[in-house]
C-alpha cells in the first residue's frame, strides 16, 4: 500500500515537472519571437532615414469641392458662376487698372450673382454656342461697399450710380458682358467695355454691318433669355425683375 502511493506521488511530481517545462519552452519561444518582430522593426526604421524620405514621391490628394445644385438653392442665394459651367471667359476690369475709373476696386477678380442669373445665363450661353460664340464677362455682382468707392472716384451718376440708391449690379442682378469665339476671340462690338459715348448706343446704326449683327446677336439672344439692355451701353444687361431685390453688401472670400 505505501509502495503505491510511493508511485502515485512520482507520477504527480513527474506531471508537475513537465508542465513547468512545456510553459517555459513556451514563454521562451514567446520572447524569441518578440525579439524577431522588434528586430525587424528595428530595420524597418533604420532604413527608412532623412535621404530615403525625401526621395520619396508625395502623394498628390485631390479634394473635389462640394458645389450644392442650383436646383437645391433659392434663386436669391448669391453663387460663383465658375462653379457652375467652365463655359465662360472673365476680364473682371474693376480686379485691374484697365478701367474708365483707372483704379482697382475689388480685392480679388471673382464672378458672383443670384441662382436666377446665373440660371438665365447658362441657358443663354448655351443658345450662343450654337453660333459658335460664348460670354465673356466684364463685371457681375458688385458688392454696395464698392459701389461707394466707385462713387468717391467719380461722383457722377451719369457714369457710376449712386450708392445710396444703388445699382442693379449691387442687386445681383445686372452683368456687363461681350461675346468671344469658341477659341476666345473677341467679336467687334465697336468700342472698348465702359466707352461712354454715342458709339457705344445700341440705337446707333452708322456702324459698320459686322459691328451692327454682332450686337444685335448678342442683344436678341440676351433679350430672349429674360435680359434687358441699357440703351447707351451695348455691354449691359439686367434681369427682368431684379431692380426689385434688395441691395446687397456680399463679399466673396478672396484666398
Amino acid at each position: 500500500m505505501s509502495s503505491l502511493i510511493i508511485l502515485k506521488n512520482n507520477y504527480l511530481s513527474y506531471k508537475c515537472l513537465l508542465i513547468i517545462i512545456i510553459s517555459f519552452l513556451f514563454l521562451q519561444s514567446c520572447k524569441d519571437n518578440a525579439k524577431t518582430v522588434k528586430a525587424e522593426t528595428a530595420t524597418t526604421d533604420v532604413e527608412i532615414s532623412e535621404d530615403s524620405i525625401s526621395k520619396i514621391e508625395p502623394i498628390a490628394i485631390k479634394i473635389e469641392k462640394q458645389v450644392t445644385p442650383l436646383t437645391s438653392l433659392k434663386d436669391t442665394t448669391f453663387v460663383r458662376l465658375a462653379d457652375y459651367s467652365d463655359g465662360f471667359e472673365y476680364d473682371l476690369r474693376y480686379a485691374t487698372n484697365n478701367n474708365f475709373l483707372k483704379e482697382k476696386v475689388y480685392d480679388c477678380a471673382e464672378c458672383y450673382t443670384r441662382v436666377k442669373t446665373v440660371k438665365a445665363l447658362l441657358k443663354a450661353n448655351e443658345e450662343f454656342k450654337k453660333s459658335g460664340v460664348k460670354i465673356k464677362f466684364y463685371d457681375c455682382y458688385r458688392p454696395n461697399s464698392v459701389q461707394y468707392k466707385m462713387w468717391k472716384i467719380v461722383p457722377n451718376p451719369q457714369y457710376v450710380a449712386n450708392p445710396v440708391k444703388g445699382s442693379i449690379h449691387n442687386k445681383g442682378g445686372a452683368v456687363d458682358i461681350t461675346l468671344v469665339t469658341l477659341e476666345v476671340e473677341e467679336l467687334d462690338m465697336g468700342t472698348d467695355f465702359d466707352f461712354f459715348g454715342k458709339r457705344a448706343y445700341h440705337d446707333n446704326f452708322d456702324l459698320p454691318k459686322e459691328i451692327l449683327d454682332n450686337r444685335k446677336l448678342l442683344k436678341s439672344t440676351m433679350e430672349k433669355y429674360g435680359f434687358w439692355s441699357t440703351r447707351t451701353e451695348w455691354w449691359h444687361y439686367n434681369l427682368q425683375g431684379a431692380s426689385h431685390d434688395p441691395i446687397a453688401n456680399f463679399k466673396w472670400n478672396c484666398e
